[in-house]
This record gives C-alpha cells, structure tokens and sequence, in this order.
C-alpha cells in the first residue's frame, strides 16, 4: 500500500510542467531541465581530469541532458587557464571515462565547443601571439567574475584566407568529440566570444565579406555551423546565442534583428537546437518578466529551442507551460544541487551555491561536496 501511494505521490507530481518527457529528435528526454554549460577552471593543462567523472555523473540521472563546460577547440582558443580543450588525442582520451559515467546513469552528453577570440592574452596564444578576432579593436578594460583574466591583449584580425582554418578548427572539435563518445555538440556563439565577435556590430568592424552587413557578420557563424553539421550531422548539432547580451564588451545595434535573422538562417541546417541566452543576466531570486524578447526566435526556428538567464523552478515551469521554450537550462541551481531535477519535482529546499568555489582548482570543494537531499544517492 506504501509504495502504491508513493507511485501516485510521483504520478501528481510529475504534471510540473518541468517534468513532463521531451522527444528532442532522436534523444528521450525525461525532463525538461537541463545542465548549462559552466566554466569549472579544473582541467590542468587543458586536459579533463577523473575527479570530472564524478562531478558530472553526480548530475545525470536517465534521461537528463547535459552541456559540458566551455571546451577549447584549439591552441588559438585558449584565454582561462585550466580549462578543458579537445584539439589533443590526450583530451579526447580523457574525455571517455567521463562520458561513459554519463551514459551510463543514462544521461545524453553535449560537448559545448569553444574559442575565445580577444577575450584572451598573449600567455594564452602559440609563442605569445596575439589573440586573434574579427577585429583589431581591444576589449575595455573590466574585473570579470573568478578568477578569470583581467588583463587582454590587443587581438588581430583575421584575415579572411585564415577563416577557414578556424572553421575547421570546430570541425575537428566536433569529429573529436564524437570519438571520444558524446551525443554530439553546443557551438559557442554566445557572450562575447568569437562567434559573437563576428555577428555584434559593436565589435565587427570589417569591410570584407565577413563584416558590415548582417548577413555578412553572420556569415562566420554559419559557415561553422555548416562544418560541424557536415561533419557529425545535424541530429548532434545545437548552437548558443546571446543577441541581447552586452557581455564581454560585446554588443549590437539591434539585437532583434540578428536574433531573427540567425534563427531563421539556422532552419537551413536542421540543426537539433537552439539555445538561447536572455537579455540580462538574472539571479536566482529575482522576477523575470514574460520573456517576450526571445519568442521571435522562439517562432522562427524550427528545431528544438532551449532558454537560459538564472531562472528559478516557477519560471521554468511558466515558460515550459506557456509554450515559449522546450527546454530550460540551469546553471548555478544545478551547479549546487547535483540533484536539481528531483528537487524541483518535490518542490524541495535548494542548495545555496558559493560563488567563491565557483572556479578554482580544488577537485571537491564547491564541485563534488554540494549535499544530495538523499546523502546516500550518487
């Protein structure tokens, strides 16, 4: 009779509109919720370490979907230090143990690839260069968050011959990542990174085919998006943006127009998913208003469409309930709450996360220790 009871206490609450399952292409979801990509800085020399093997399987249950934090697609890539990269045969080794603990509690594992662009400093770069961008313009002087560089470099714009090297770059992340046995990958076009610093106009200040108009700044992103999909299929392929986002000293005149223009221009390669970032960043606790900003996007693009921006479980289950999202994704909530799925389910008490162990190189503190409402359940 007590289990029975048990099974009719999970059936009711599983009506949350969070919980309900999700067919994203040919991947069952048994959830809404989803782990956002988030930098940890615990990868020593660029290579993913085992205590990662824990850390994410901590976080998977059947059916959940993860994104992998930020991982470098190359040398050039590079601007924070430890974090993972997956240019290397090393890295693509190290990756399989943590892989496999995904699949193996039967989660979906999305590797998120990454360049850096300027946001980075000549000790990052191949014998001290320069970053490279779709600029030469600096970033302004700021003190981001952690214990992330303060210092940037001047970059160098690309010259358009060498665009296709970097094209490829994301490529050969994509085909390694698949090696090293993820579901498939997240391009990074998001918060001021190199993708982004070709579509922002407030960045791009090229005159060739690669800058000026929009459909040119857009021009870098799909031509990746193009080569990834060629290379491992579009069924593995989602991608980030932030067109609203001043982040990183990168913005846009007019970010509606490229959030239309990108999710529209994504439909040609049907692609899984889009995953898009808020206009502001939101703490956990404060209101988020009606997110009518990303329904253009949310109408154009065909595929999967995925929300982020520090959202809290009432608001994910708005947005799932009122159709202006499919999935939701969570980063500090589930950063501190390895078991955040279960705990929106019961609507229990969260976990407070401690910003100051958000990126350090401790193996536990801050990324392993954060307690399970069940202690025994890993």
């Amino acid at each position: 009779m007590r289990g029975e009871e048990r099974r009719g206490e999970e059936v009711e609450m599983s009506k949350i509109p969070l919980m309900t399952p999700y067919k994203m292409g040919k991947f069952d979801l048994s959830h809404r919720i989803v782990l956002a990509p988030l930098t940890r800085q615990r990868s020593y020399n660029y290579v993913p370490q085992p205590h990662a093997i824990l850390y994410y399987s901590q976080r998977t249950t059947n059916g959940v979907f993860l994104i992998t934090e930020a991982t470098v697609v190359s040398e050039t890539a590079r601007g924070y230090p430890d974090t993972p990269g997956i240019w290397t045969k090393e890295q693509v080794e190290a990756w399989k143990p943590i892989v496999k603990a995904v699949h193996d509690k039967g989660g979906i594992f999305f590797c998120q690839i990454w360049h850096v662009g300027r946001i980075s400093n000549n000790d990052f770069q191949p014998n001290g260069q320069a970053p490279i961008s779709s600029t030469d313009k600096p970033i302004r002087p700021e003190v981001p968050n952690g214990s992330f560089t303060t210092e940037y470099s001047p970059p160098r714009q690309l010259r358009a011959v060498e665009i296709p090297l970097v094209v490829n770059d994301f490529r050969l992340a994509a085909k390694n990542a698949i090696e090293a046995g993820f579901d498939g990958v997240e391009i990074h076009g998001a918060h001021g990174y190199l993708i982004d610093q070709f579509l922002k106009d407030q960045v791009n200040d090229r005159t060739d085919e690669y800058g000026g108009t929009l459909e040119n700044r857009c021009r870098f992103a799909l031509e990746v998006v193009e080569a990834v999909v060629n290379e491992i299929g579009p069924d593995r392929v989602g991608i980030r943006l932030s067109p609203y986002s001043n982040y990183n000293d990168c913005g846009d005149s007019n970010p509606e127009k490229l959030a239309l223009y990108m999710a529209e221009s994504l439909n040609k390669y049907n692609i899984l998913y889009c995953h898009a970032v808020e206009p502001r960043m939101i703490k956990p606790g404060e209101k988020l208003e009606t997110p009518y900003s990303l329904l253009p996007m949310r109408r154009a693009f065909k595929g999967t469409f995925m929300v982020a921006g520090g959202y809290i479980r009432e608001d994910g289950n708005r947005i799932v309930e009122e159709n202006f999202a499919d999935l939701v994704a969570y980063g500090r909530l589930f950063l501190a709450n390895p078991d955040l799925p279960r705990r929106f389910e019961l609507n229990a008490p969260l976990n407070k996360y401690n910003s100051s162990t958000f990126y350090t190189s401790d193996p536990v503190v801050g990324y392993t220790d954060y307690p399970f409402l069940d202690s025994n359940a890993l």
